[in-house]
């Protein structure tokens, strides 16, 4: 089968397209998927450039969503059938979804929304786990809370606008000018270009000094310290970015604030969650761009450059 593999831990050169063996049912719970399409996340080209050298042996074939199709099952596996439509996570640590075919335990599997197309399906496995961990296992956002939701037009900031806008939220989130009417039809109530606007300034007026119940960080940079001059008494701050600096948190304990550190959740249990908000039309994943496959190298270098020429909006999608 055709896979992209990392011999060598690097930049966007070291993805190759290779030929290597299509992987083969030896459990009886396992399922082998044929893989229609995949996406990148920053999970990926932190693997690639060696984060996670610790945890895999090279090679490696990276990636972290697939769309696809039941190809084969084991023979204990009752509820999956060849033909049937899924998309899931694969675990982190083993083989990824940058190839053909991916061999999984059938426990990882979810139905795939029968209103997505394969591309968009692809967009949400990694990311809806983590959103719905970020928003309802720990920050329990309720209707009536205020959230700020700081880059809001990433992958996980597209998906959270929607989410937190199902439950009841009313939503702040940033992002540049040229995007503020897409994001505000994802739900956003207020958009704040954080280019040319102090998010804190901005905070503090719009909910006139009270601040917002919940903050959700998917850019990281001094946003710990920050986040409790725009919080609310008692808000909770979620994070999903590594911590690159000491931080000072002293504001924090003068809200009473509560702290979350996430790191990207791969339950099926909480994608079942997404997957009825998709169905019922509340959530509709965010397409930025599609690759083939054989483009991945243009991929990565999409979500990782730093001065696009066209701003970044959703997930980027590889279709094999």
């Amino acid at each position: 089968m055709k896979a992209i593999l990392i011999n060598n831990y690097g930049g966007p050169d070291v993805l190759q397209l290779t030929e290597v063996n299509t992987p083969y049912i030896t459990d009886p719970s396992q399922v082998l998927v044929k893989v229609r399409a995949t996406s990148v996340n920053p999970l990926d080209y932190q693997v690639r450039r060696g984060d996670y050298a610790s945890t895999f042996d090279l090679p490696i074939i990276t990636g972290h969503d697939i769309s696809g199709e039941v190809i084969a099952v084991g023979e204990t596996v009752k509820k999956w059938r060849p033909g049937d439509k899924v998309y899931y996570s694969p675990r982190f640590g083993g083989q990824g979804s940058y190839a053909e075919y991916h061999l999984t335990d059938e426990t990882s599997l979810s139905k795939m929304p029968s209103n997505l197309s394969f591309e968009e399906a692809a967009a949400v496995p990694l990311i809806g786990g983590t959103v719905w961990e970020m928003l309802v296992a720990r920050a329990n956002l309720k209707k009536g809370d205020t959230i700020l939701i700081l880059g809001g037009a990433g992958g996980v900031g597209t998906l959270a606008i929607q989410i937190a806008k199902s439950l009841g939220a009313f939503v702040y989130t940033t992002g540049q000018s040229l995007l503020h009417e897409q994001l505000q039809h994802l739900g956003a109530d207020v958009v704040i270009d954080h280019h040319r606007k102090n998010i804190i300034e901005e905070i503090q007026a719009h909910t006139k000094g009270k601040g917002v119940d919940v903050i959700i960080d998917t850019v990281g940079g001094s946003t710990l310290s920050d986040s409790p001059l725009a919080l609310a008494n008692y808000g909770r701050v979620v994070t999903l970015v590594d911590i690159a600096q000491p931080q000072n948190l002293i504001h924090a304990w003068e809200k009473n604030a509560t702290y979350h550190f996430v790191f990207t959740r791969q339950s099926r249990d909480e994608l079942h969650h997404i997957t009825k908000l998709i169905e019922t039309g509340h959530v509709k994943p965010v397409i930025d761009s599609v690759y083939p496959i054989e483009e991945v190298k243009n991929a990565h270098q999409r979500i990782e450059d730093a001065k696009r020429e066209r701003p970044l909006l959703g997930k980027i999608v590889l279709a094999l």
